[in-house]
């Protein structure tokens, strides 16, 4: 019976030592290990230290005991711990009726002494495939819990900008691979958006995308959140549960602001990354997983690396390819064409005939640095067009906030030229160079701002 080869580990229970050798000697080529005890007191020791897949249980321990009490005893305790535990009986007093019952009382099978082998192995194969049929049914289970509970960004990703471009190239060369993703960037440039994007073109569209922002779970709960945990493993685990290494498995794990992962738990995920397996609290049993990681931070991890807060051996494992994303003000144009798509997004979602912005407006809004990205201009449509009124957008709709730089900017900058110098630099990046788009965000013609360039040493 090849099947069994291997598949499992089993805990034979009876108090006849001879029955244990034969047992142990007929087991031991097909099954991964074999714990023997004899009597039934031992039972929730090896089922909290071993972690059976299977027991074969002896029905009657008592000298001349017949009635098979002893072993439903012994299967109530065993559900009790464990309710999809794969028991199946022994007995040399079989008969229809005790069959009969060991079932309805939660038996997976029953096996009279003497066994035959064929019939043996038969049995335990069943069992064993019975007990993985349960852990993928669980397993799935977590998935949808986990994906039901996720809220899923829009996957909308709008940049002409040569910035946004890269990185569009740069996501459709990895599309073929399996390659593990460091997405760097500032808060709000859109790094989940980029990681869903990944996750779309990959290999492994289609299987689980599991996200956890280690940004927001205190480090007490990191552990039993990625790894999971059993029963009892600790105050409030009344049940066993999956972590989301597991239920990522064969598909996408994304790790959000890694930069926040303290030394001890980056030590364990370098672990389990390199292993390629998890134990979950509370359990000694290795669990192997296989997820692609996409990992991001806002923060300048090569700099943690050099102050020792980021373990470089780690740092290797989760960027075999790194993505930058550039800031909204980097981006220059794609700032119209950002707040021109959330316009519209909004505009039906509050039933409002709003069509567009004034020229005004939109130079009003590619003079701000937007601070916080995409995710600043996105609530910001949002608000002018909740408060808005009239069918254009116009500069008074939008009251934005120096930052402190800006006012820093503003009280030691005074020089007429310099400001000149400036503001025609910030044009020309903001165009990417092109004189007409640069001269209608100044309000000039081409001309004069061809002669300033010129006067400029531009």
């Amino acid at each position: 019976m090849e099947e069994v080869n291997k598949l499992g580990k089993i805990l034979i229970v009876d108090d006849n030592e001879d029955v244990l050798f034969a047992l142990n000697l007929l087991l031991e080529p097909y099954t991964e290990k074999i714990k023997v005890a004899t009597t039934p007191d031992r039972i929730e020791h090896f089922m909290t230290t071993f972690q059976p897949d299977l027991i074969l249980l002896d029905m009657n321990f008592s000298r001349d005991a017949i009635s098979g009490q002893e072993g439903f005893e012994s299967l109530k305790q065993i559900l009790l711990i464990d309710p999809q535990a794969i028991v199946i009986f022994m007995t040399a007093y079989a008969d229809t009726d005790k069959a009969v019952r060991a079932i309805k009382a939660g038996a997976t099978d029953f096996i009279p002494k003497p066994w035959e082998k064929e019939k043996l192995l038969a049995t335990l194969t069943s069992g064993i495939r019975l007990r993985q049929s349960q852990r993928e049914v669980t397993i799935l289970k977590e998935q949808v819990e986990v994906l039901s509970g996720q809220s899923s960004p829009e996957g909308d990703i709008i940049g002409e900008s040569p910035a946004m471009q890269e990185v569009f190239t740069t996501i459709n060369k990895l599309s073929n691979t399996d390659a593990n993703i460091l997405i760097l960037g500032e808060n709000g440039t859109g790094k989940d958006v980029i990681a869903r994007l990944l996750y779309r073109c990959s290999p492994r569209y289609g299987k689980p995308f599991v996200t956890i922002d280690l940004g927001s779970i205190p480090e007490q709960l990191f552990e039993s959140e990625l790894f999971g945990f059993e029963k009892g493993a600790f105050t409030d685990a009344k049940k066993s549960k999956a972590g989301r290494m597991e239920v990522a498995t064969n598909g996408t794990l994304f790790l959000d602001e890694i930069g926040n992962l303290s030394l001890p738990m980056q030590s364990k995920l370098l672990t389990a990354i390199e292993k390629r397996q998890i134990s979950r609290l509370g359990s000694t049993q290795a669990v192997p997983i296989d997820v692609r990681l996409i990992c991001a931070t806002n923060a300048d991890i090569r700099r943690m690396v050099d102050e020792g807060s980021f373990r470089q051996d780690l740092l290797y494992r989760i960027n075999t390819i790194e993505i930058h994303i550039p800031p909204l003000r980097e981006r220059g144009n794609d700032v119209i064409l950002l707040a021109e798509y959330f316009l519209d997004r909004y505009a039906r979602k509050y039933k409002k005939e709003m069509r567009g912005l004034t020229r005004e407006a939109k130079n009003k809004l590619l003079k701000y640095t937007w601070p916080g990205n995409v995710r600043e201009l996105q609530h910001t449509m949002e608000r002018v067009v909740i408060l808005g009124d009239g069918s254009l957008l116009k500069p008074e709709n939008f009251q934005f906030h120096a930052t402190p730089k800006q006012k820093k900017e503003e009280e030691t900058v005074l020089n007429l030229e310099q400001i000149e110098r400036q503001t025609i630099e910030k044009a020309m990046k903001l165009s990417e160079g092109n004189i007409s788009r640069a001269a209608e965000y100044l309000g000039i013609t081409r001309f004069a701002l061809y002669r300033k360039l010129e006067k400029l040493g531009l």
